[in-house]
């Protein structure tokens, strides 16, 4: 199947400029997507982008992934409200670093292959450009009428925070990325998210009126939950690739609770599996929705995809120690069960504390597995905490040494999901 019917059946194409298509039937095409380096790691947000990286190697096209050293410390407002804050220079240099190791991961670089992956900086060319000659070289062949039509650009302008001329720039850097690639990389196409269309049309704008050549873009959708809310969030916060910041474990449960509406998007999205098997995966699922096929098979293969098939296994084996058998007493977790739960949330807890006794609600709040006594209190009167699979009754249950397990260890339970292992040193 060629390249964009591909990606058309997964939902994944929402702008395409004209000849784009004709242009990766011709030959093989070096293509390239931008990625902000505003924390050392990137979030399942950025996991689209990087699978179109890869379904474009796979079709036998060559990719480039651009990490913004220079445009990172500037900010993009398309899609944001306000400005964000700037980034210094080591900080920056830090994420850069993070996010480059994360995106050697998923693309072949083998140089013996004519479409062998790329990465490249923008700071490597923007070091060297004055701000003279950036505004003499680029400036003049974009107008001001033309960037002011940007809906990212109008949205900010009409704003009560409006916008800086550090964040209008933007558009015009990244242009300058998509012509400086043209030239050294011989790279015709650039994609991205819908909110970058604005962006990446201004650098093929410039292609043209600087060089007088052709390039070509696409967009894929903006990836949203069926009930509205922000997709990649949970109450922890954002779900990132590195494990050190989201377990295999965490990220597993993530896809695994997903409601029946988004995983029968997302397997098409986030997963390579072929056509007939999603469609044969979501007819098995409607038929019977008990059983979460698509969200099971969603799980196993994102997470192995990002973290391997060691780490889902693990992922797998933490979920059947919690989940399987809700009603075995915890007693019957032995101590390698419960420090074998990779990716549950660990905490370790004063052994005198515990000897003298300390209430549930200091206990909740002390561990920080509540951010605040009252958030504790209300969640525990409403019945949402259990301790060692035993429903926390009322806030003057007192946690102390009697309800260790293996004399050690205590299961706490917050809501449905989320689990902690109390460990008393």
């Amino acid at each position: 199947m060629h390249l964009i019917d591909e990606l058309r059946w997964r939902g994944m194409i929402q702008d395409i400029m004209p000849g784009t298509e004709d242009q990766l039937k011709k030959e093989m095409t070096t293509a390239y997507i931008g990625f902000d380096p505003t924390a050392d790691s990137l979030h399942i947000g950025s996991l689209v982008p990087i699978l179109l990286l890869v379904h474009l190697q796979k079709a036998g096209h060559k990719p480039i992934a651009l990490v913004g050293g220079a445009t990172g410390m500037i900010g993009d407002p398309s899609g944001k409200s306000q400005e964000r804050n700037l980034l210094d220079e080591e900080t920056l240099n830090k994420n850069v670093a993070g996010v480059k190791a994360q995106l050697e991961k998923f693309l072949d670089f083998d140089p013996s292959k004519p479409n062998a992956a790329e990465m490249a900086n923008n700071y490597d060319w923007f070091k060297t450009i004055s701000f003279i000659d950036f505004l003499r070289d680029t400036g003049k062949h974009i107008t001001i009428n033309y960037m002011m039509a940007k809906d990212s650009v109008k949205k900010r302008i009409e704003s009560e925070v409006g916008l800086s001329y550090t964040e209008f720039a933007y558009q015009l850097m990244q242009g300058y990325d998509f012509y400086w690639l043209y030239e050294h990389k011989s790279c015709k196409l650039q994609m991205g998210g819908s909110d970058q269309w604005g962006n990446i049309t201004t650098g093929t704008e410039l292609i043209r009126r600087k060089v007088g050549g052709e390039a070509f873009a696409f967009t894929c959708p903006l990836i949203k939950k069926a009930d509205g809310t922000k997709f990649g969030k949970t109450e922890q916060g954002n779900v990132w690739l590195d494990a050190s910041k989201t377990t295999p474990y965490q990220f597993y449960q993530f896809w695994l609770n997903a409601s029946d509406a988004d995983a029968q998007g997302w397997i098409k999205i986030f997963t390579f599996l072929a056509k007939e098997e999603v469609y044969g995966l979501i007819a098995a699922h409607t038929a019977d929705p008990s059983k979460r096929i698509l969200q099971k098979r969603l799980a196993e293969e994102v997470t192995k995809f990002v973290h391997g098939a060691d780490a889902l296994a693990e992922a797998i084996a933490t979920t059947e120690k919690l989940f399987a058998n809700q009603t075995a007493p915890a007693e019957s977790l032995s101590i390698e069960d419960l420090e074998g739960m990779d990716g549950v949330i660990k905490f370790d807890f004063a052994a005198d504390k515990l000897a003298e006794g300390i209430d549930i609600v200091s206990f909740l709040a002390e561990t920080t597995i509540f951010p605040s006594k009252g958030e504790a209190r209300k969640t525990v009167q409403g019945g949402g905490v259990s301790i060692n699979r035993k429903k926390v009754e009322g806030i003057d249950l007192k946690i102390d040494s009697s309800l260790l397990l293996h004399n050690t260890y205590l299961l706490v339970q917050k809501g449905k999901k989320n689990y902690y292992l109390v460990k008393a040193v």
